[in-house]
């Protein structure tokens, strides 16, 4: 006779997250420069990919350029920038700093922006993207020239912000890293990574910032910036 098994089931005990968060203001110390993914830039990209025919290049449009390197984040204005880059950043700093090895900080917080809707390259596809708002100017177009494929000469119209601040919000694991070792990270991370184009990162002086103490964040709430 076939014998009747029994399971017994226990009760998983999960240890509490020990998640906090922490408000700071970066603010810039040179120019930030963005670059989203342009729509045209996608739908040519995905063209390619799926074996379309390619139609001849058009005619360059500056504005048209300068306006799709935005992150637009509100429909009534407002601009961002990604939320993921200035973890990137911060996960870069950790090579200048003992004690944090860059596996532990990815997995240790992140850094909380608002969600923002993207069209993709494919017909009708709606995507989510988070940013952080950019706050004290307004978008500035820049031109500059650069060196692509096999050093062949173009140039570019992105969007430039200046003066320009950010506020954050980032959740931690505090058991992983406390904050003071997050705001250390993302102050290292301003002074030798920066971010958005010509980063020092990539052999760059933009886009580098500050963590702002106190008294420069009265200052800021003071002229109405944040």
């Amino acid at each position: 006779m076939a014998t009747k098994s029994t399971t017994t089931s226990a009760a998983f005990v999960l240890p509490p997250l020990n998640r906090q968060r922490i408000d700071a203001v970066i603010v810039g110390d040179a120019p930030l420069i963005v670059h989203a993914w342009s729509e045209k830039a996608k739908k040519q990209m995905l063209a390619k990919q799926v074996k379309k025919a390619q139609m001849a290049k058009e005619a360059k449009d500056p504005d048209a350029d300068f306006l799709q390197s935005l992150y637009t984040i509100k429909d009534d204005g407002g601009f961002g920038f990604p939320s993921v880059a200035i973890k990137d950043a911060m996960v870069t700093a950790c090579t200048s700093i003992g004690g944090v090895t860059k596996v532990a900080a990815r997995q240790a917080f992140r850094v909380v922006g608002e969600q923002a809707l993207v069209n993709g390259a494919h017909p009708g596809l709606v995507m989510r993207q988070d940013l952080v708002l950019i706050l004290g100017s307004e978008p500035e177009m820049r031109e500059d020239m650069v060196r692509i494929g096999m050093g062949t000469a173009d140039i570019r119209y992105r969007g430039q912000f200046w003066p320009w601040c950010m506020q954050l919000h980032i959740v931690h694991n505090a058991d992983l890293l406390s904050g003071e070792q997050i705001l250390n990270l993302l102050n290292v991370a301003g002074f030798g990574v920066g971010i958005g184009e010509w980063r020092p990162e990539r052999n760059g002086q933009h886009g580098i910032f500050h963590v702002a103490d106190s008294d420069e964040i009265k200052h800021l709430k003071k002229e109405k910036v944040i």
